[in-house]
């Protein structure tokens, strides 16, 4: 098991991608007042944040 990943790190690693991409989504669906109203491009930039996040993820898989 030396160099392995736990069983946990392919699912929140794919989990954060799909997040990140639902939460774009929804950000230009509901016209930049969803998810988080009051914050407008700030939402890109956490979809976008959650996205990079389980990409780096990736260059650690095993």
């Amino acid at each position: 098991m030396d160099g392995l990943n736990p069983t946990w790190w392919v699912p929140v690693m794919l989990g954060l991608m799909v997040v990140g991409l639902i939460w774009i989504v929804v950000f230009y669906l509901a016209n930049g007042e969803a998810p988080i109203p009051g914050i407008s491009y700030g939402n890109l930039a956490i979809g976008f944040g959650l996205i990079m996040v389980g990409f780096a993820m990736t260059t650690r898989w095993r």
